[in-house]
């Protein structure tokens, strides 16, 4: 484990902000599991980024003794970015920005980079399913929607594995539910209708904890090869409330029990205010570790 993981930038597209970060584990197993990540930022923070959401963690499970066994099970990390909506502390002069890298796309354009970043890593890597899918706030909603009915976007007819195991860490489940918890501030709208648009119904189709017309999530009616999900949240999150948490537990239990194959659904608490498990890593590192160790080892060989 002495060492150092080897970093390499990807592109998937002309945008600054369309890359990914790999951390591949040197004389790691060709057939071990990858550790995807999705970073937060309420779809518009440009201060939050794949690289610092990706360092911290992946340098705590390889070097704390404790996570040996985990680590040995790892072949590499990637971390990735996604074009942002426009932030209001963060202006861009449309006047002298180049287009390309504008920080002004609406849902669906974040989850169609995320979904083209897979499929990069796909045809670079042949992981297939044997990787997890980690999103952190609103990243843990772009890990959801990735295996959600209706929201595979990619123009390309292959379809993209989906991930053995999705974990999300203070989560953005329910947009709607969100902003009416938080009616009493203002930037929960502002930064719903930035990502989404003004309409509603939009939020709630793009929602994995939301419920469709058939009473089903999106999750429940695509993730057809997953077989462990873990909702982590902390008690001490000042800016995503338990509900959010609740409200996805609650779909992935009817997930667990529809008996295509054995699933398992895990509530992990955290320690830490909202950004503080992946920017100090260590909880984001103990949720990545306590979700590896749900899978069998001959789900990822």
């Amino acid at each position: 484990m002495a060492d150092q993981l080897v970093e390499e930038t990807l592109r998937y597209g002309p945008h600054s902000l369309q890359t990914i970060t790999v951390a591949t584990v040197p004389n790691g197993l060709p057939t071990g599991l990858w550790v995807v990540l999705i970073h937060g930022g309420a779809w518009r923070d440009p201060t939050q980024t794949a690289d610092s959401f990706l360092r911290p963690a992946a340098s705590i499970l390889k070097s704390n003794p404790t996570y040996s066994t985990v680590f040995s099970r790892i072949t590499g990390f990637a971390s990735i970015s996604y074009r942002l909506s426009v932030h209001p502390n963060y202006p861009q002069d449309p006047q002298t920005t180049d287009a390309h890298e504008l920080r002004n796309v609406k849902h669906p354009d974040h989850i169609r980079d995320v979904q083209a970043a897979l499929r990069l890593l796909q045809n670079t890597y042949g992981f297939g399913e044997r990787y997890l899918l980690a999103g952190h706030s609103c990243g843990a909603t772009l890990a959801f929607q990735c295996v959600m009915d209706g929201l595979q976007l990619h123009d390309e007819e292959e379809d993209i594995a989906q991930p053995k195991a999705i974990l999300g860490t203070e989560g953005i489940y329910d947009v709607r539910l969100l902003r009416d918890t938080h009616k009493h501030i203002t930037a929960y709208q502002e930064f719903s209708e930035g990502a989404f648009g003004s309409d509603e119904s939009v939020w709630d189709a793009a929602s994995p904890a939301a419920k469709g017309e058939d009473g089903l999530s999106g999750v429940e009616r695509g993730w057809k090869s997953g077989l462990v999900a873990i909702v982590a949240h902390s008690e001490e999150d000042n800016l995503v409330d338990r509900g959010q948490a609740n409200a996805m537990t609650n779909v992935l239990y009817r997930w667990e029990a529809r008996k295509e194959r054995t699933r398992r659904v895990i509530w992990l608490q955290l320690k830490g205010e909202h950004d503080e498990p992946w920017e100090k890593g260590d909880e984001l590192a103990r949720a990545i570790a306590a979700t590896i160790q749900e899978l069998p080892r001959n789900a990822i060989s």
